[in-house]
């Protein structure tokens, strides 16, 4: 039995790019392609933050997302570890999160994957609530990493095409036409087209919208009820909007004020900082992520693997190279399995 296994992803984003990387670092000899009608700079991850924080992904538990939160916190923590930090644009940052909400005050569980979570002193709370004449009511803070797409992305497709992954521009419309070219495992990674290809109808978009601006003066991430400043390398971004079901990628008006006028009133200086751009993405949004695989027959009978990877709303960057981990793993036991069935020819 041949094991060199011809290995397709569907996908070009940050969950697409790790899972085929993944994949061919742990099987070398095996032919990987990705196909995708859109890579950096036109993923939805690119005009993201890159901001390290388990966000908009509903009833995943939490068992998986500290698996796959801590193995991606662990993987930027690597990068920054070394001299290529800059190139893929990771930073250590401290982070604020904040509520008018009394019951935000229990910290949530992936706190213990960071740096330093604690819960915010009543002291503290009422500084942040002198300064910005707000009444938060509970809150915490924490040291994590933000992971830039914009750098991170071309970096992962470099070598991932220097281990001889193939890189393909093309519209997928659905499995089986993959199937038919020889594909044995499909691993779909879609992200908002995910559910079109799988006939998955929980999949909707959540819409976000945000500004860049010119503010070299913030070092920290602030984020309340509504709204949130992240720094990056050489721009800060400001947010946001979290509208479910809305495919609208033009950038509203009423959007933009929302989002300047909300981050000035967090720190009044935003108010000068020149505006760079302003962008519009659709998140994938689930009920829960989907990470496992199934077989499926085309229409000459013929059965193939497809493994199943999305649906990670705001958490793209945050749970990529756990998620890229658990397919690889979905593969070992499929090929352990494969194994048990081949008859000896001594």
């Amino acid at each position: 039995m041949s094991f060199k296994k011809k290995i397709c992803v569907i996908g070009g984003g940050v969950i697409g790019v790790t899972s085929a990387l993944a994949v061919k670092e742990k099987f070398p000899n095996f032919n990987v392609t990705i196909f995708a009608d859109n890579y950096t700079p036109n993923t939805t991850g690119d005009g993201s933050a890159g901001f390290w924080d388990p966000y908009l992904i509903q009833d995943t538990p939490d068992v998986d997302i500290l698996r796959w939160g801590g193995a991606t916190h662990k993987w930027m923590e690597n990068f920054w570890k070394t001299d290529l930090s800059s190139e893929i644009g990771v930073s250590l940052i401290p982070v604020f999160r904040v509520s008018n909400d009394v019951e935000s005050k229990e910290m949530p569980s992936w706190l213990s994957l960071v740096y330093a979570g604690r819960n915010l002193t009543h002291q503290e709370l009422r500084k942040f609530n002198d300064d910005y004449c707000k009444k938060y009511r509970s809150g915490y803070s924490f040291l994590t990493y933000t992971c830039e797409p914009k750098y991170l992305l071309p970096y992962l497709m470099d070598k991932f095409k220097s281990l001889g992954g193939i890189v393909v521009k093309r519209k997928i419309n659905n499995f089986n036409e993959l199937a038919d070219e020889g594909y044995e495992i499909l691993i779909n990674c879609a992200g908002i087209n995910a559910g079109k290809l799988s006939g998955d109808s929980t999949v909707e978009p959540i819409r976000g919208q945000v500004a860049r601006v010119k503010a070299p003066w913030i070092f920290g991430v602030f984020l309340d009820d509504n709204n949130y400043i992240i720094p990056n390398m050489e721009s800060v971004i400001l947010g946001g909007t979290s509208q479910v079901n809305d495919y609208d990628t033009k950038v509203r008006k009423i959007d933009s004020k929302f989002i300047k006028e909300g981050c000035q009133k967090i720190i009044p200086a935003i108010g000068n900082a020149k505006l760079i751009d302003e962008w519009v993405g659709l998140r994938p949004g689930r009920k829960s992520i989907r990470l496992e695989s199934e077989i499926l027959v085309n229409k000459t009978g013929k059965k193939y693997t497809v493994i199943h990877n999305y649906g990670h709303g705001g958490s793209g960057v945050t749970l990529c190279w756990g998620c890229a981990l658990d397919v690889v793993k979905i593969l070992q036991n499929f090929f352990i399995q494969k194994v048990y069935f081949i008859t000896s020819n001594l």
